[in-house]
Formats: structure tokens, sequence, C-alpha cells
């Protein structure tokens, strides 16, 4: 994921000329447009006094939150502090949140050098979920992914080491459920690669995969399924795996904190039930079976729309989980 710069040349003194007639007066200034998404919001985010750090709930696991990625020019000015050093983001973003999903990957792969850095700028217990590159998904035949996942592991990906969290591949709008052939696919999906534990989660966004018989296959090969709050993406909240994983998507930049209040407290809400073992019962299931009670870790991340105020929506619910 390329950073901007952070270094800022000095501005250069003017130099008069020498006229023997009276200088012209200087053009009036016109005034620079701002940035529409910043033109909506009104104030600032106020860091945490400390880093936050993953909540573990009551007789459950643990929940990480945060946001998707860390350079959006509009967050300038509004989450991250005027003058902060673009080298700087990613630090100040750890040190606010619990989590990041890394969103760059699934244009392009990054170095070992680049994923060893970003691992160093965070603290102990954060956590980066991982988007898969492209190319793994964007197929007619998923069965046919294996090199692709092979390359994108071995591209540094385990560089994060501890501050890894799942791998997310994200199926385009148009595939449909073909279960031999997503049979074969998760089949390619490494459980674990050297020392390194591998989490996997699947976001699907065709109402083919609304079926029992996708649910079990996902169970089978203990692979997560990504719940998507959004108008229109395909909504499964079925717990498939030993974790969750959420992607929050109805945020609004006209409100401080992203989302209303009672819908953050809402959501706090799930986020603890699902890390307790339980289902929220107000969130649609495929299946109607109840997975064991067990407690799981929780990753949840506020995206999309509402961008803006994504980071401090994402701050509201950790504090709700404190």
């Amino acid at each position: 994921m390329a950073k901007s710069s952070s270094t800022t040349k000095a501005p250069k003194k003017a130099i008069k000329k020498k006229t023997v007639k009276a200088a012209a007066k200087p053009a009036p200034k016109t005034a620079s447009a701002k940035p529409v998404a910043k033109a909506k919001v009104a104030a600032e985010v106020v860091a945490p006094a400390s880093t936050p750090k993953p909540q573990t709930i009551a007789g459950g696991g643990n929940v990480y939150t945060g946001i998707g990625g860390w350079t959006f020019e509009p967050w300038r000015g509004v989450f991250y502090p005027d003058g902060l050093p673009h080298t700087k983001e990613l630090e100040y973003a750890a040190a606010c949140l619990t989590s990041i999903e890394i969103n760059g990957t699934f244009y392009r792969t990054q170095t070992p050098a680049t994923f060893h850095k970003w691992a160093s700028e965070v603290p102990n217990g954060f956590k980066f979920s991982v988007k898969g590159v492209r190319y793994v998904t964007n197929r007619s035949v998923l069965a046919e992914a294996g090199d692709s996942i092979k390359r994108f592991i071995d591209s540094g990906v385990l560089e994060l080491g501890d501050r890894l969290g799942p791998l997310l591949w994200q199926m385009n709008p148009y595939k449909k459920f073909d279960e031999a052939d997503f049979g074969k696919f998760l089949e390619l999906l490494p459980p674990k690669v050297g020392d390194q534990q591998l989490r996997h989660v699947v976001e699907v966004r065709h109402d083919s995969f609304k079926t029992p018989a996708f649910i079990a296959l996902l169970r089978q090969f203990n692979v997560g399924i990504v719940y998507s709050e959004h108008e229109t993406y395909t909504e499964i909240a079925d717990i498939t795996s030993d974790f969750v994983y959420a992607r929050l998507q109805k945020g609004d930049d006209n409100l401080v904190t992203g989302y209303p209040p009672a819908a953050l407290d809402a959501w706090a809400e799930r986020l603890k039930v699902w890390a307790q073992g339980g289902q929220p019962d107000d969130l649609p299931r495929v299946d109607g079976t109840d997975t064991p009670r067990t407690p799981r870790d929780v990753f949840a991340y506020v995206i999309h729309e509402g961008k803006v105020r994504a980071p401090s929506a994402a701050m509201e619910l950790i504090k709700r989980l404190a």
C-alpha cells in the first residue's frame, strides 16, 4: 500500500524586481475548494488517552475492531491530526484501534520487507486482516487457484507474524455458488504454513450462496463467512468457524460517531454475543442449526459508506466493549 511522503519543502522567499512603474496589485486570492467528504464533517476525532487493547469479553474470546486501510486523504485533519507525517499514519491509527483490514493487497502483492515494516509499527496484540489478491477469486474455476494462493501467501504475508489475523478471500458480485468447485477451492486454503496457523474467511456477494450446502462446506473446513452489513450485498450471519468476521457498511458521514448511538449500542452487544459463542437473534441465517457455544475471536471493521467517520465509529465500539 503506497504511502505519501511526509517531507515538506520550505516556501521560497519572494524576489522583488526593480521597476520604474508602480508595482502591480496582486490578484485576489481564490478560496481553494475543500474535498466534499471533509466539508461534511465538523469535529475532529479525539484520540484515546492510551492505546486500546483487544477487548476480551467475559466468558468469551477477543474482539478486534478497526477500519479498512489507513491511507485515506479525507481522514487527514479529521481522524489524523493536522500536520501528522503520512509515514506516521499507521502508527497513529494502531494507537486508536485494535485491528486494520489491509485492502491494497487485493490489487497487488507487497514485499516481505513491507509486511515486516507494517508489523513493526503496531503494538503487541494488534491484528491485521489481509485481503487476498484478486487473481485468486476473480476466475471462473476456483479449483484452479492453487498456484495463485501459494504465490500470495509466499509474497511475505507471514512476515506479519503474530500480528496476522484472517486472510480474506472476496468473491465478485457475479460469482455463483457451485458446490463442487467451491469445495475444491476450500481444499486449497492451507490451515497452516510452517509454524504459522492461518485463518481464512470468504466474502460472497451473490444470493445463490444462501444455501445450507454452502454453510456445511465452510464448517467442514473451518472457514469463516463475512457478515456484510450492506444495502445490497448478501447477508449471511451463520457461524462457520472458530472466529467471526463482520464488515459494517452503513455508516453516515453526517454523524460525528459514524452511526447513531443506538446502532452502536446494538452492534457492541452483537459483538459480545459472538465472542461468547452465541448467535445474535436479529441477524439473518441460512441454516437454523445452532453451533456449539464456545468462545470465539471476533473481527469487526467499519468501512465503505460513511468512510470519513469510520475511525470514529470503530473507536466508539471499542469504548462500548471496554
